[in-house]
C-alpha cells in the first residue's frame, strides 16, 4: 500500500470517529459528554497497535474538519522527512558543552553559539524543539522538567570518598582476525578530584570486563569509600557485591533513568568523545592494547595535567591536597585471588566438571560432590582452583582424554569386581598339598596281597 492510500485511510478512520459531530453547531450542549464517551470505545485505529483516542485527539480532529475539511484529516507529512530526527553523538556533546559553559543561554543562543564554534556541520539540521529535548535530558534548562525528582549538585571532600563508574559505547577496532569489532569504554572517576582512577576500551561491558577494570584502579588509586555505578546487568551482578564486601567498599546504584546523578563521569566521557576520539590515528585503532595506550596517554598528559573549570586547578593538583586518607590494599592481600569469579559445578561419574564450555578433570573421591571453582575468565583453558567444603582441593586442569586412555584407573576395593579380582587371585595363591603318586601305587600292591 503506497503513502497516499494510507493516508486517505487513516482520514477515513478519523471520519468514521468525528462524523456524528460534524453537523453540529459549535458549542451544543453535550457535544463534550459526547466526545467522552466516543473516547471510551475500542478502535482498530491504522497503523498503529493502540485501541483508545484521547478526547483531545478527537476535539482537534474536529475543529480540523471544520476548517479544512477531509484532507485535513490526513497525516502531515513531516518537514525534516530524510533528515535523521536523531542528533548525532558528536553534536549533542557540543550544545550540551556550550550550555553548561553558559546556563543563561537560550536554546536559540545555544544553536548558534554551537554552529559558530565550526565543530557543527552547516548540513546538520538542529530544530529548535530536538535541541531543548536535549538539554532538559541532561538537566540544562531552566524550567522544571521533572518536578518529582529531587536533583542537588553534591561533590565529597577527600579523594578516594566516592569512586563513580559508567560505560559509554566506543568505536570499532580491529582484532586479531583481521576484522573490526565495537568496543565500550569503562571508567571510573573521583568525586571530589576527577582524577580518573583507571579507564580501558574492552569488547563488551560484562561483569567479566568491568571487575578487570575496578581492579587495575584500585591498584593504581586505592579503595574507595563508596562505589557509584549505574543499574546495568555487570553492576548488578553477585560478584561486584561480594568484592565490594570483601574490600570494605559501599556500592550504591543510581535511581533508574536519573541521567543527572551521574553527571561527572558523563561529562568526561563526553570530553573523550570531543577532545580525544577525533585525535586518534589508524594505527591507534588496530587493536585493543593501541587504543588503550593512547587513551592513557590522553589521560595522564593532557587531562590529569589541565586545570579543570569546577576545581580551579587540575585534578593530580587537587588529589595530592586531599589523598591523605585513600586507603589501599594492604601489603598481605592478593587481589588477583580476591577477584577471581567462582561457580558451583557437581562431578560427573567420569571425574569431570564443565565450566564455560571447557572439560576439567577432578579427583575421583568427589564424584557425585558439588564443589566451588575459583577462576579467572581471562584465563580460559588455563587451571582452576577447587574447593570443598571452603576448603581448597587441587587445581584442575583440561581433560586430556588420549592420555586417559594409558592411564590405569584407581578403583575402590569395595566394588564388586574388585572383590571377584580379590578372590581369584586368593584362590591362586591358596597354599597347595602335594601328593605323592608312589605312595598311592605302592598302597594299592599291598592291598591286592591282602
Amino acid at each position: 500500500m503506497v503513502r497516499n492510500d494510507f493516508n486517505e485511510e487513516v482520514a477515513l478512520f478519523r471520519y468514521g470517529v468525528i462524523v456524528d459531530f460534524i453537523n453540529l453547531p459549535p458549542g451544543t450542549k453535550g457535544l463534550y459528554a459526547q466526545i467522552k464517551k466516543k473516547a471510551e470505545q475500542q478502535y482498530t485505529i491504522p497503523g498503529s497497535r493502540r485501541t483508545k483516542v484521547a478526547e483531545e485527539t478527537i476535539r482537534s480532529w474536529l475543529k480540523k474538519y471544520r476548517k479544512g475539511g477531509f484532507d485535513a484529516l490526513q497525516p502531515k507529512t513531516r518537514m525534516d522527512k530524510g533528515k535523521a530526527r536523531r542528533l548525532p553523538q558528536e553534536v549533542a556533546d557540543v550544545l550540551l558543552t556550550v550550555k553548561e559553559e553558559n546556563r543563561e543561554l537560550t536554546v536559540p543562543l545555544v544553536i548558534k553559539k554551537a554552529r559558530a564554534s565550526g565543530r557543527v556541520a552547516g548540513n546538520i539540521h538542529l530544530p529548535q524543539s530536538t535541541v531543548y529535548k536535549l538539554l532538559a535530558r541532561h538537566g540544562l534548562t531552566r524550567e522544571k522538567t521533572t518536578p518529582a525528582k529531587d536533583h542537588r549538585r553534591f561533590a565529597y571532600q577527600y579523594a578516594g570518598d566516592l569512586f563513580m563508574s559508567d560505560v559509554m559505547h566506543g568505536p570499532a577496532v580491529g582484532t586479531v582476525d583481521g576484522r573490526k569489532r565495537k568496543t565500550y569504554l569503562i571508567a571510573f572517576i573521583d568525586d571530589a578530584t576527577r582524577v580518573i582512577p583507571y579507564a580501558a576500551f574492552a569488547h563488551s561491558e560484562t561483569t567479566v570486563a568491568f571487575m578487570e577494570v575496578l581492579k587495575q584502579a584500585v591498584l593504581r588509586r586505592g579503595i574507595p569509600t563508596r562505589l557509584f555505578v549505574d543499574n546495568g546487568s555487570a553492576f548488578r551482578s553477585h560478584h561486584l557485591s561480594l568484592v565490594c564486601a570483601k574490600l570494605g567498599i559501599t556500592l550504591i546504584h543510581a535511581r533508574p533513568y536519573h541521567a543527572e546523578a551521574k553527571g561527572k563521569i558523563e561529562r568526561w566521557f563526553r570530553s573523550v568523545r570531543l577532545q580525544f576520539l577525533p585525535m586518534l590515528q589508524d594505527k591507534d585503532m588496530q587493536s585493543l592494547e593501541a587504543i588503550n595506550r593512547a587513551l592513557w596517554s590522553y589521560v595522564e598528559t593532557e587531562y590529569h595535567r589541565s586545570p579543570h573549570r569546577m576545581l580551579g586547578q587540575t585534578p593530580l593538583d587537587s588529589w595530592a591536597g586531599s589523598a591523605q586518607r585513600v586507603r589501599y590494599p594492604e601489603s598481605g592481600v592478593d587481589l588477583d585471588d580476591l577477584f577471581l569469579f567462582e561457580a558451583k559445578r557437581k562431578v560427573q561419574k567420569d571425574r569431570t566438571i564443565s565450566l564455560s564450555g571447557m572439560v576439567y578433570e577432578i579427583d575421583a573421591a568427589l564424584v557425585g560432590e558439588t564443589v566451588t571453582l575459583r577462576y579467572n575468565p581471562a584465563d580460559q583453558g588455563k587451571a582452576i582452583e577447587v574447593c570443598h567444603n571452603g576448603r581448597f582441593v587441587q587445581k584442575a586442569k583440561l581433560v586430556d582424554a588420549y592420555a586417559n586412555c594409558f592411564i590405569k584407573r584407581d578403583r575402590p576395593a569395595s566394588t564388586p569386581l574388585e572383590k571377584a579380582e580379590d578372590a581369584c587371585s586368593a584362590e591362586e595363591n591358596r597354599p597347595r598339598h602335594t601328593v605323592d603318586f608312589s605312595k598311592i601305587n605302592q598302597a594299592g600292591k599291598e592291598g591286592d596281597h591282602v
